[in-house]
């Protein structure tokens, strides 16, 4: 048993979007889960979205004793004093404020936290990675920008392009994120991110959480730890173990239907060839197959020999001070 009177690390994952039920919230707190990013848009509309935000309601109220509402840190601070994990929603794409600027503020009243400016394709904000082009960000991201960065919602490149994503790291004048990719130098697919940009990123106090999904992964689901470990040994060289985070993206439990809805959306009327290959969710690697093994993870990070401060950081550390000042509703850069 830990010594309760010895302040804990934190645990946070800055992006899940399981197939939510009982036994995966059990699962969370078996994993000592302090707080999770759930996704609650891909392709929906605002209408589509409140109703994904009226779904997370009933779950809120029937597991109570094991997850609660997150808005702030605040909660995710009350949510280990009862033993429970913090959930906070996010948006993966614009879609959900469709071309009206002021569906921003409802949705932050109705406790999002978290958006990105662009899902795989071209938004009304900005590119997609699977963008041909990259005209970076449009007339309207810039006024999405500066809403997200008054109202306190953390701005999110995980499926951007590289011009927009590098044009959001200036633009914006509180630290962006990007929740969930792996770096492309380790594994150069389009939904990981070049030097280039993890370096401009941790310039700007920003933060990479680190995928586990096993197509963003060297080695796909055969990848091992010792492999993903090293890749964030070689990580915090370049940008500093402060700017790293886990990000995992699990999808634990979802049908392979789901990953259609996630390539195709509406746009297309065949299929969104993104040269993965069948769209199946894969076989997570065997070191990281639920909430359960993140121990497996600190436990590869202390073999690689990040000291015990740096791992505490990364394990949830970071993202707590991240969520501190991306959350706060006033900002003073």
């Amino acid at each position: 048993m830990p010594d309760l009177a010895v302040p804990q690390p934190y645990l946070i994952d800055a992006c899940q979007y399981c197939k939510w039920s009982q036994s995966i919230f059990e699962e969370l707190r078996e994993g000592g889960v302090d707080a999770i990013q759930v996704t609650v848009c891909y392709h929906e509309d605002f209408r589509e979205t409140v109703e994904n935000l009226i779904d997370w309601k009933r779950r809120f109220a029937s597991f109570s004793h094991l997850i609660m509402a997150a808005r702030s840190n605040a909660d995710i601070d009350a949510a280990r004093q009862t033993g429970r994990t913090a959930v906070f929603l996010g948006l993966q794409n614009a879609s959900a404020i469709e071309d009206d600027i002021g569906l921003l503020g409802i949705l932050h009243e109705l406790g999002v936290r978290v958006m990105q400016l662009t899902y795989n394709n071209q938004s009304l904000l900005g590119a997609g990675c699977y963008e041909a082009y990259d005209a970076g960000i449009t007339r309207m991201g810039r006024e999405v920008i500066a809403e997200m960065n008054r109202l306190g919602m953390l701005i999110d490149m995980s499926h951007s392009a590289e011009r927009t994503t590098l044009e959001t790291i200036d633009l914006s004048a509180r630290p962006i994120a990007i929740t969930h990719a792996c770096p492309s130098a380790w594994h150069p697919v389009a939904r990981n991110k070049s030097d280039a940009v993890l370096r401009a990123l941790a310039a700007r106090g920003g933060m990479l959480g680190l995928s586990l999904y096993p197509l963003h992964l060297k080695g796909g689901s055969d990848c091992t730890l010792e492999s993903f470990t090293e890749m964030v040994a070689r990580l915090a060289e370049l940008i500093g173990a402060q700017h790293i985070g886990i990000g995992s993206d699990l999808c634990q439990g979802q049908p392979d239907s789901v990953v259609e809805w996630m390539r195709n959306g509406r746009w297309t009327r065949g299929s969104a060839d993104l040269g993965t290959g069948k769209p199946v969710f894969p076989r997570q690697p065997d070191w990281f197959r639920d909430n359960r093994d993140f121990g497996k993870l600190r436990a590869g990070l202390e073999r690689r020999g990040f000291a015990a401060t740096e791992i505490d950081g990364i394990m949830g550390g970071n993202w707590y001070g991240l969520f501190r000042d991306a959350f706060a509703p006033e900002w003073a850069a």
